[in-house]
């Protein structure tokens, strides 16, 4: 019997979206599909695949105002925000930019008695399999390096954001790239799993929890199928004797609740120098009361629902269980009235945390954070290491030498100086731990989705 998979919207909970799941049948015709249309694409010129997904990119764009209303109604962000158009903007722009140069062959030799170079060949038929949290976002990532590259990429978005594929999927076919070139499908967690079993694909990209990665492995296990994973994070932020208190308050309490703390990057727990400990907690209070939690549909929600009640129910027990273990509340139930005991929760700051409690160690994915005091820099990075995940690290300081040599002793894939929550096209975008493994953006995003293919020619006189 096929199943049906649906999207239940965090907005008022009714059923937003719903649609079948492919059959095997229908799943290995699309990958087949797939792999037919591969070549052809590879043999166009770059200049004319990235002239492609450009105007793919540039009809997304097109179909703005209905894509974020979409957005609001499927995974709760409010329309305020305008959707992820600005970043969609500056990395496939930035990624289309650098293609010539990162798939650029390396020359050992161009002589009369040898040819000897490394090119960079697609590596075939790419399968990314997307998120909720940044549903365009995270799966453009990989998309526009993908297809520039000379890949057919195969996406799966996540059931939360059932109707992101389709939009994709218009918006490139409309900007010329073929329909067996790209495709979005739907799958539920078995059919996507035996299709990596069965080497269909070429390159796996995943973007999701731990556990999802795990199985990810387990289907690819044999396959020596290439996977890029990222996965969990508990990102820190630290706060230096010389940090500028108002703008690090701004920014790492932005980065602990935008997007209702659905971020792969959000803050998610703060060490502060004791000097500025009481005036940053203070301060970071101040910030949470004044959000406004709501409607996503209304402009003046500035925290929507969760995206889903069984998310909310996991910030909550992380919560409640820190709270008997010893924690202080700082935010007041009764400025949040809206809070409805499912996906509409209200933002926590939680202050007497330690490393004991679950919501300084598990991901909580959600809009709360614990603040604690530290003496200096050995201490916050003692703390800041210790966690399962690696993904990136804030630091507050007005000595950039400083954070530079502390960060390169935390383990964690992207360091910032003074700002967070945030993806630089620029560099790559990788992890550590249980974080995961591979990278995006940059040239090195263009090295996960190709392969080295060597070249040593001797030619022959006469």
């Amino acid at each position: 019997m096929t199943r049906t998979i649906q999207c239940v919207s965090p907005v008022d909970g009714r059923v937003y979206a719903e649609r079948p799941a492919l059959s095997t049948e229908a799943a290995d015709a699309a990958a087949a599909r797939a792999r037919a249309a591969q070549g052809g694409w590879a043999a166009l010129p770059l200049d004319e695949r990235i002239d492609k997904v450009r105007a793919g990119v540039a009809a997304l764009k097109d179909a703005r105002d209905a894509i974020v209303e979409e957005l609001a109604w499927q995974m709760g962000r409010p329309v305020r925000y305008g959707g992820e158009f600005g970043g969609i903007d500056e990395r496939a722009e930035y990624m289309a930019g650098i293609a010539e140069e990162a798939l650029a062959p390396l020359i050992a030799e161009s002589s009369a008695t040898f040819e000897r170079r490394i090119e960079r060949a697609p590596q075939g038929v790419v399968f990314v399999i997307a998120p909720w949290n940044y549903p365009y976002l995270t799966a453009l990532n990989t998309i526009v390096p993908a297809l520039i590259a000379g890949n057919a990429v195969v996406l799966k978005h996540a059931s939360q954001t059932l109707l992101v594929g389709e939009r994709i999927a218009e918006a490139l076919h409309k900007g010329g790239v073929p329909e067996g070139v790209f495709q979005n499908v739907v799958l539920d967690h078995a059919g996507t799993e035996r299709l990596i079993a069965a080497r269909a694909f070429d390159f796996v990209n995943f973007t999701g929890s731990v556990a999802g990665g795990r199985a990810i492995e387990r289907a690819a296990a044999g396959t020596f199928t290439a996977t890029g994973l990222e996965l969990g994070g508990k990102d820190p932020g630290y706060v230096m004797e010389d940090a500028d208190l108002d703008w690090a308050v701004d920014v790492l309490m932005d980065g602990a609740m935008f997007n209702s703390g659905q971020c792969c990057c959000g803050i998610e727990r703060i060490y502060v120098h004791r000097r500025h400990y009481d005036g940053f907690v203070e301060r970071a209070v101040e910030f949470v009361n004044r959000l406004s939690l709501g409607n996503p549909l209304e402009a003046e929600t500035t925290l929507g629902p969760m995206a889903h009640a069984r998310f909310a129910a996991t910030v909550r027990e992380q919560t409640e269980a820190a709270v008997a273990a010893g924690a202080t509340p700082l935010i007041e139930r009764q400025n949040f009235p809206q809070d409805d005991g499912g996906a509409y929760l209200m933002p926590q700051v939680l202050v007497g945390v330690d490393h004991s409690m679950r919501v300084m160690r598990e991901e909580s994915f959600g809009p709360v954070v614990g603040i604690m005091p530290v003496e200096g820099d050995d201490e916050a990075l003692a703390l800041m290491n210790d966690s399962d995940y690696g993904l990136t690290a804030s630091l507050w300081t007005a000595d950039p030498e400083r954070a530079l040599a502390l960060g390169r002793r935390i383990e964690t894939g992207t360091v910032f100086l003074n700002r967070a929550d945030y993806v630089d096209p620029a560099v790559c975008w990788t992890g550590c731990k249980d974080t995961g493994r591979g990278g995006a953006m940059s040239v090195l995003g263009y090295h996960a989705v190709t392969r080295p293919r060597s070249y040593h020619l001797r030619k022959v006189k006469g």
